[in-house]
């Protein structure tokens, strides 16, 4: 098995840069810079949210403590690209690592429903909001708990302990050691964003799209690795093709299935471990994220009890 590894210092360095940069373009340079002089230099934002996708695979990075070696450094520009993003950092760190821990399982299957509790129809509504922006504007609207007492973070905790959602345990992450963190970051992004909607005046309608494209392009991405795969198989997730520019602009992220199983190598590694895994693909990255459009699948599904969705030998790298 690979051992932990780390992204080269200047790289990590020049990509948090960027990102960073990028944030800063839209939410105050192109307001305050070119706006002014019309409204067509609005259409600048469109290439800039794409950058949304990019932008999560690097906090993605620190997450995992891959960015830097540092772990100090590495959690603090963990945290400034948390606030640019919009939620608080130990969240977002916290509830990615219960999905490595509970991914497939009854506390973190997504699309999956209970034929004998729900219905295709019940669960749908739900389902649709989540993956059309509904995650996102989940994980932003967090922040409102920053002046929440502790005693209320714990009643929250236990009216949300069921066994079908990681929430309870997320709570508990942020309360056991974490909640200034939490509390101090969440301000930060209230006061960054609500300087952002000043920067932009009644042109704040530009600034709403985009984050409703930033909330479309994470929310739809998320669980495009995993719909329909086996359940109870938190190691299971799929590679998706892309063209190979694209997959070094989502810094190797398509190679889902391999992160899955080796979470401590860095982007730059994940190539080589695929092609060390047998270099095959499940599916493309466009199909995988269009098959979602079906809805939710019940537990009871065929589907769910095979790994792969596809004859792999017949599916090369593309070079």
């Amino acid at each position: 098995m690979p051992s932990r590894t780390y992204g080269a210092t200047t790289t990590s360095t020049l990509l948090v840069a960027g990102a960073l940069g990028s944030l800063c373009l839209q939410l105050f340079v192109i307001p305050m810079v070119l706006l002014p002089h019309g409204n067509a230099y609005g259409w600048l934002l469109v290439p800039l949210v794409l950058t949304s996708t990019p932008f999560w695979s690097i906090l993605h990075e620190s997450i995992h403590g891959s960015l830097l070696r540092d772990r100090t450094l590495n959690d603090r520009l963990g945290r400034a690209l948390g606030i640019g993003y919009g939620a608080p950092f130990i969240l977002l760190k916290s509830g990615h690592l219960l999905h490595h821990r509970f991914s497939r399982t009854p506390r973190e299957r997504t699309e999956v429903y209970e034929p004998s509790r729900s219905t295709w129809a019940s669960t749908a509504p739900g389902y649709y909001l989540r993956l059309f922006g509904g995650l996102y504007l989940a994980e932003v609207a967090s922040v409102i708990l920053a002046l929440a007492p502790r005693r209320l973070w714990h009643r929250l905790r236990h009216l949300l302990d069921t066994p079908d959602t990681v929430t309870a345990l997320l709570f508990d992450a942020i309360t056991g050691r974490k909640l200034a963190q939490f509390r101090l970051d969440a301000i930060l992004i209230v006061l960054l964003y609500a300087g952002a909607f000043t920067a932009y005046g009644r042109k704040g309608w530009m600034l709403l799209a985009v984050l409703a494209g930033r909330a479309l392009l994470v929310s739809v991405a998320d669980n495009a690795y995993h719909y329909a795969t086996a359940l109870d198989e938190p190691l299971e997730a799929m590679n998706l093709r892309l063209p190979r520019p694209l997959e070094s602009f989502v810094l190797a992220f398509n190679l889902h299935g391999i992160h899955h199983k080796h979470p401590g190598l860095a982007w730059p590694d994940l190539r080589g471990a695929f092609e060390a895994d047998g270099g095959r693909f499940d599916l493309g990255w466009w199909s995988a994220v269009a098959r979602q459009i079906r809805g939710p699948v019940p537990a009871d599904s065929p589907r769910l009890r095979a790994t792969r969705r596809r004859d792999r030998s017949t599916d090369p790298v593309p070079r």
